[in-house]
């Protein structure tokens, strides 16, 4: 993980210099306080893979004498397919929507589905045709 910690601590530096002098040049408070928040996510997320990677072991890609055959393995479980983060996504733009014309009734509708999109995201792998 210290490549990663590298390739967000570079942006981190280059926001450091330019939120300054953006402000001196232009004096603009939206773009100034949007460029601020800006460098401390990335630094905040510089500094988190940061420490993580002095806490654990090198991978295979972070050493110098790392071959392909060392990362062999399994990676992981990666789900094949699912529907349901469409639902999800289309309640959650039924509840935006219905926030946007003030049609409350619309909105109780939208948290009721979400509800049930979320929770058959949730526990789409403990039963039917993937489950563990």
């Amino acid at each position: 993980m210290k490549a990663e910690a590298w390739i967000f601590g570079m942006p981190t530096v280059f926001l450091v210099l330019v939120s300054p002098a953006y402000w001196f040049i232009t004096g603009d408070w939206t773009g100034t306080s949007a460029l601020t928040m800006t460098t401390l996510l990335t630094a905040m997320v510089t500094l988190y893979l940061g420490v993580h990677a002095a806490k654990m072991d090198p991978r295979p890609e972070d050493r110098k004498d790392g071959e392909i055959a060392d990362g062999a393995g399994e990676l992981g479980f990666f789900p094949p397919y699912s529907w349901w983060p469409l639902w999800c996504g289309l309640t959650l733009g039924v509840m935006v929507f219905a926030v946007a014309v003030a049609a409350w009734w619309m909105f109780i509708i939208g948290v009721t589905l979400g509800a049930v999109a979320l929770s058959g995201w949730i526990f789409e792998y403990y039963r039917g045709e993937h489950a563990h």
